[in-house]
């Protein structure tokens, strides 16, 4: 447990060049626009001097523990670190007294548990009497979701902020900064090329102590020149790393390139290709994340309802990515190209969209029909809203003849089922549906 004044110490150059960048201010904070933005949520809770209990949730490196002593300093609060690891109930109850004391002599007291989700039962348990009266103000930071890792009683009594994986142009920024700022590696003469920093920034992966990390070290085991400067090169980058600088930008035409290499593969049914195409971008520092959201979106655009279990193990080969990381889920990945490239193909929901969405944006006034309108009111009723409506539930079929589209689009297909896998049962179930419609109507 730690306990800090709003004074920061002069910066001591040994210390990891991480926390020596550490930002005081929320001007010098990276990242998290989403919430601390010009008439974000978190924003206006500080600036209106608002804040509440809260949980930060967001992956290693995204800045949770700076944010929360930001907060600390922009409302004059007392800090308190504690540490899940090394922290029990008695630590805890000794805190809390003298928060209880601070706030009856006017003076809040911000409690940052860090890896909040390793804390028991009991001693989530402990803070709550104390966030309830508003001894202290809690904020909990964590890299599981807090449904799952936190008690229920103390979730429901803090708001919850999702904070994001940093972008990698965030992280250039910040590790040119590095590079110049005092604080960092400013006593130096730095030479590393801008191509590097995009690496360190790949390797990263959203991770900011991570980059800093990257680069502290390729500095500390850089050439240094005769002149005295430093150079990093390639190779000793390539070691601090354990990676290979291989032909890639993420931003550039070899990362569009692979991709593509990806999803073609797997569209033509070919899991060598496939595997070897996501070992070439994973190896090279892509994004696992990345990679995982282009499989959710292969898995119905071209497979879809020929296998619906595809987008399932597209959906949970993502959240595997978000579990593991690098390296652990490059089997997770493995296992959802496989199986997305051996599954039936059918681009008919990709189709289905298009086609439609060309309709909606050139007809985007056709009035929804009166008898699917939702009459909730005794003028939407008088105007006929929702007459003639029939509901489906009440017939054996569950099958009406009711027309829901405009009347200008009467008679539009859209979905086209293939014959493809599952998707055969749902072509001849759509062909029934369409036979029971045209009956129901001939007899009326």
């Amino acid at each position: 447990m730690e306990q800090l004044s709003l004074f920061a110490e002069e910066i001591n150059l040994s210390m990891p060049l991480a926390s020596r960048l550490r930002p005081e201010t929320l001007e010098d904070y990276i990242g998290q626009q989403h919430l601390l933005g010009e008439g974000k949520v978190l924003k206006n809770m500080l600036d209106k001097d608002m804040i509440s209990s809260m949980i930060f949730w967001g992956p290693p490196g995204v800045g949770k523990t700076t944010l929360a002593r930001i907060i600390a300093g922009k409302t004059k609060s007392s800090f308190v670190d504690f540490s899940a690891v090394t922290s029990g109930i008695k630590e805890i109850k000794d805190v809390m007294k003298q928060a209880e004391n601070d706030r009856m002599m006017g003076r809040r007291t911000i409690v940052f548990v860090d890896e909040i989700h390793r804390f028991n039962k009991a001693q989530q348990d402990a803070f709550l009497p104390y966030v309830e009266k508003g001894s202290i103000i809690l904020i909990g930071a964590t890299t599981e979701n807090p449904s799952f890792e936190i008690n229920s009683a103390l979730l429901s009594r803090c708001k919850v902020f999702v904070l994001q994986a940093i972008d990698r142009n965030d992280i250039r920024c910040l590790l040119k900064r590095a590079i110049t700022d005092k604080k960092g590696l400013g006593t130096y003469q730095i030479n590393i090329e801008d191509r590097l920093l995009d690496a360190i920034a790949v390797f990263s992966s959203g991770d900011a102590r991570a980059a800093l990390n990257i680069l502290d070290m390729a500095v500390l085991n850089g050439k240094i020149e005769e002149d005295g400067s430093i150079t990093v090169s390639e190779e000793i980058l390539e070691q601090c790393t354990g990676k290979k600088m291989l032909l890639y930008d993420r931003s550039g035409e070899e990362h569009y390139n692979l991709i593509s290499a990806l999803h073609k593969s797997m569209r033509n049914s070919d899991p060598d290709a496939a595997v070897y195409w996501l070992s070439r971008m994973l190896e090279a520092g892509e994004d696992p994340l990345y990679v995982a959201r282009r499989l959710v979106r292969f898995a119905s655009e071209d497979i879809g309802i020929a296998d619906s279990q595809a987008l399932q193990v597209a959906v949970a080969a993502y959240q595997a990515c978000h579990f593991n990381g690098m390296p652990e889920c490059n089997v997770n990945l493995t296992h959802a190209v496989v199986y997305l490239s051996m599954a039936p193909k059918s681009n008919a929901l990709y189709v289905a969209y298009g086609r439609a969405s060309r309709d909606a944006k050139t007809m985007l006034t056709e009035p929804v029909p009166l008898h699917i309108r939702n009459g909730v009111t005794p003028l939407m009723q008088e105007l006929h809203y929702g007459e003639g409506y029939q509901y489906a539930h009440d017939t054996e079929e569950k099958i009406t003849d009711m027309k829901c589209l405009p009347d200008s689009l009467q008679g539009r297909r859209y979905y086209e089922p293939t014959s493809q896998g599952q998707e055969a049962a749902v072509k001849e179930k759509l062909t029934e549906i369409e036979v029971m419609k045209r009956r129901l109507r001939e007899n009326k």
